[in-house]
C-alpha cells in the first residue's frame, strides 16, 4: 500500500528528446515539472521516448507540412516511427481541427489501421505534455503494477457482491 507522502509526490522521469524539439514548449514545460531531459541527434525528428515505460510519442503539426500532403514524407516518417518503437504515439498538433488538419488526421488513421500505432489529437501545449505524462505514468513499471493490482481487487470485489454470481453458487 502506498504511503501518503508516495501518492502525492510529483512523479518525475526521464525522456529523451528529438534535437529538433529543445527550444519548443513542450521540453521546457516538462523541464519545470523536473522531469530528466536527455537531447539527442539519434532520435527521429519531433519523438519524445519514455525509456522506462516504453513508449514513444511523435509530434507532428499539420502546418509544417507542405501543402500537398504526398510529397510531405510524413507517412514515410511514421512508417519508420512505429517500426523502431513498440509502443508508438502520434501527437497530431490541430489547435484549429479545420478541414486541412481532419484529412491529415483521416489518411494517417486509414493508412495506420491495424497497427500498434495511436494517435492523439492535440490543441495546445499543455495537452500535449499532459498526454504523455499520462500514457508514460500509466504504462511504467511501478505503477502499471499498481494499475493491474487495483484491477484485480476491483474485479475480485465486483465478483464478490455480484448477485448473479451469488446466485450461481447457490446452484452448484
Amino acid at each position: 500500500m502506498a504511503t501518503n507522502r508516495e501518492a502525492t509526490a510529483p512523479w518525475k522521469t526521464t525522456i529523451i528528446i528529438s534535437s529538433s524539439l529543445q527550444n519548443h514548449d513542450t521540453n521546457r514545460k516538462l523541464s519545470a515539472q523536473q522531469h530528466r531531459i536527455r537531447a539527442s541527434d539519434s532520435v527521429e525528428s519531433g519523438a519524445f521516448i519514455f525509456p522506462l515505460s516504453g513508449t514513444a510519442f511523435l509530434l507532428v503539426d499539420p502546418q509544417d507540412l507542405p501543402e500537398r500532403f504526398e510529397e510531405s514524407g510524413l507517412i514515410d516518417r511514421i512508417q519508420k516511427f512505429v517500426r523502431v518503437h513498440r509502443n508508438s504515439f502520434l501527437l497530431l498538433y490541430a489547435p484549429f481541427n479545420g478541414n486541412r488538419e481532419l484529412e491529415i488526421l483521416s489518411r494517417i488513421q486509414c493508412r495506420f489501421l491495424g497497427t500498434n500505432l495511436r494517435i492523439l489529437p492535440v490543441r495546445n501545449n499543455d495537452e500535449i505534455v499532459k498526454g504523455m505524462l499520462t500514457i508514460a505514468k500509466a504504462t511504467s513499471k511501478p505503477h502499471a503494477d499498481q494499475i493491474c493490482d487495483r484491477m484485480s481487487l476491483a474485479q475480485a470485489h465486483i465478483i464478490e457482491s455480484s448477485p448473479v454470481w451469488k446466485m450461481l453458487r447457490h446452484t452448484l
